[in-house]
């Protein structure tokens, strides 16, 4: 009888009180997000199915942020609850706003429905006194009918082209694909006050997230900037971590848990060996030639040394640079380069002058569409180092098919190096392996930046968009020539030499002949004597 009473009592409640409770309670939810979240929401648990969204420290400091800032980016560990922090703000704008347009874009649409999935399950877990009435609820969008609704879309280039926008979600927004132009729509759909959540792990530097966010930090944006590291969640330590390189292997795991640009994205070279180049081996050039000064000189010629000249060109329009460097064969250290905009024609007399100047240097030039142009200068110049390339690429072993034209009457070459897909992915495995092992010395910033936004694009080693390439593929084809041709070239000298040396007891001068005084002839058991001029003939 006494639990009874009790019963009794707890259910029986006057109507005014109740609703002086409700209107209380409605409206210090509508005041502040985070009570509303944390008191009357719930998120699907992987394990726990539907439990209390508790709100981390670091989560109510950035749900704070959201209202006093129009554009948050936020450079996050994996797995720390942004997304649906996200998606908690949007219901709380729907829920005691009227009209508010919110968007979600993700890298695939699957992904910008998971966002709109969790606004969808918080709903419908609201008491009745909270919950709007919904004029439309699935799996793509939800609308109330106070008009306020939220869409999930694809990337694409007409992502942000929509009516005015009160809040736009970018989901990893460092892997979105053309997010430039996407964002270019969007924010004119923001003018009239909307904001923007732009959320993600790191995806490498160069991109417009990386550059947003760099921005941010120097203050040069209108963006407020949140890190949130994998340490600031309560249930992870050093064990966790160790763990996430076991599991995701040591590159991907610094991409998904340290908030570290350099460490992450998919970059041909390693971007800490970057870094690392450019603390330690980068340096401002002694000199800036030419009409446009880009032509960047560290060392002047030593006529004791041996050098290569390796040179992409462009059209010499806007789109993209013509390119050139300068190495030091022996220490392979990079002395010279160039990278500017300029006439095919011109370009080829400013590749004889340079390589004339470096003791003749070896000139090797891609021989793409334009680069004919550029070459057939140099042709006409009559300059005699050019480097061939062989015509029966699949016929001849690819390290042996670049070979410098040593005799005029050599047959099945053409001038210019030959950029094919057989010799393209070698071509950039060995820029790859030089810089891994630190065997090749870089001086030029401008090379260095070019190497950071040099990616892994559905496996194919180019630039990221809107970037230029021109500095790196020269390089790379400057490597590879001093790796093959020129070593096969030398190994080719040593062997003669040796070969030459070890059959001297069996050359005998002709010295009974005046007129073969300076030839060397070889007697092998007797036989008749056969000339060896050929052997040593450049």
């Amino acid at each position: 009888m006494a639990w009874n009473r009790i019963y009794t009592r707890e259910i029986i409640v006057k109507p005014q009180v109740l609703k002086e409770v409700i209107k209380k309670e409605y409206v210090k939810s509508a005041k502040d997000p985070i009570y509303f979240l944390k008191k009357y929401c719930v998120v699907q648990h992987p394990m726990k199915g539907k439990v209390p969204f508790h709100l981390y420290e670091y989560q109510e400091k950035a749900l704070s942020t959201f209202e006093d800032h129009r554009f948050n980016i936020i450079l996050k560990a994996r797995q720390l609850g942004l997304s649906t922090l996200s998606a908690g703000y949007s219901l709380w704008m729907m829920t005691f706003h009227s009209d508010k347009n919110i968007l979600v874009i993700a890298t695939k649409q699957d992904t910008a429905k998971n966002l709109v999935t969790k606004v969808r399950v918080m709903h419908a877990n609201l008491p009745s006194w909270l919950k709007q009435n919904c004029v439309e609820d699935n799996k793509l969008s939800l609308r109330y009918k106070n008009g306020s609704q939220i869409k999930a879309v694809a990337s694409g280039e007409e992502a942000g082209r929509s009516e005015a926008l009160s809040l736009l979600i970018l989901d990893e927004a460092a892997f979105i694909d053309k997010i430039e132009p996407i964002w270019a729509a969007a924010s004119q759909t923001l003018s009239t006050g909307g904001k923007c959540i732009a959320l993600s792990t790191p995806n490498g530097v160069g991109n417009w997230f990386h550059k947003t966010w760099v921005g941010a930090e120097d203050g040069t944006n209108d963006w407020n900037f949140i890190r949130l590291h994998w340490n600031l969640h309560p249930e992870r330590n050093d064990e966790w971590r160790k763990e996430q390189d076991s599991l995701l292997g040591p590159s991907l795991a610094a991409q998904e848990c340290d908030c570290d640009f350099i460490t992450s994205g998919q970059t041909v070279i390693d971007g800490v060996i970057l870094e690392e180049y450019r603390q330690t081996h980068t340096q401002d050039p002694l000199e800036k030639r030419g009409i446009d000064s880009n032509f960047w000189v560290w060392q002047p010629p030593n006529y004791t040394k041996d050098y290569v000249v390796s040179a992409d060109v462009s059209r010499g329009d806007s789109t993209d640079y013509s390119a050139f460097h300068i190495m030091d064969v022996e220490t392979m250290e990079q002395v010279a380069e160039y990278k500017g905009r300029i006439p095919t024609k011109d370009f080829g007399n400013l590749l004889v002058n340079v390589a004339t100047e470096y003791n003749n240097a070896l000139l090797v030039v891609e021989n793409n569409n334009i680069g004919w142009a550029a070459i057939q200068q140099v042709i006409d110049r009559g300059y005699e180092n050019l480097f061939y390339t062989s015509k029966d690429l699949q016929y001849v072993d690819i390290e042996k098919q670049v070979v410098n034209r040593y005799r005029t009457q050599d047959r099945n070459m053409v001038p210019g190096f030959s950029m094919t897909m057989k010799t393209r992915p070698l071509v950039i495995a060995k820029l790859e392996e030089y810089f891994r092992e630190k065997t090749v010395i870089v001086r030029s910033n401008r090379l260095i930046d070019e190497l950071f936004v040099f990616i892994y694009n559905n496996n194919k080693a180019e630039a990221m968009s809107g970037y230029n390439d021109d500095l790196v593929m020269s390089f790379a084809i400057c490597l590879w020539v001093r790796d093959t041709a020129l070593r096969l070239k030398q190994e080719g000298i040593d062997l003669q030499k040796k070969t030459l040396s070890g059959m001297a007891s069996q050359m005998l001068p002709q010295n009974t002949h005046p007129e073969k005084d300076n030839q060397w002839e070889w007697k092998p058991n007797g036989k008749e004597a056969e000339s060896l001029a050929w052997l040593i003939e450049k």
